[in-house]
């Protein structure tokens, strides 16, 4: 195997645990938007905001919602970033395979 294969192959290794890392921090912050969502609606209530709407624009207008879903921006960029540095250096690897059996085909067909 190639040096620049075994390359894109540890490449791909080391990418799997982060790429599981940030993928994990994406789905958490996905799942807590909702939490706090509710959680701020509820406080809302309890200032007097009396109609759904208003407690619904109360929790999404609030500073630590609006910075929940910044974070949410950063873990999908990561995620989306990883999983696609992982999905060339596959594609690398299947473009070197399909190379290595066409140069033996092509060799074995000098040989018949």
């Amino acid at each position: 195997m190639s040096e620049q294969i075994e390359k894109l192959i540890h490449e791909w290794r080391s990418s799997v645990s982060e790429y599981a890392k940030a993928n994990a921090e994406k789905v958490y912050l996905t799942e807590y938007r909702k939490s706090l969502k509710a959680i701020k609606i509820a406080e809302g209530q309890e200032k007097g905001l009396k109609t759904g709407q208003e407690r619904e624009s109360y929790a999404y207008s609030h500073p630590e919602y609006i910075e929940l879903l910044k974070g949410l921006r950063e873990a999908t960029e990561k995620s989306e970033e990883l999983r696609y540095r992982m999905k060339i250096a596959e594609e690398r690897v299947g473009i070197w395979r399909t190379k290595q059996a066409n140069g033996r085909k092509e060799q074995s067909s000098y040989g018949a």
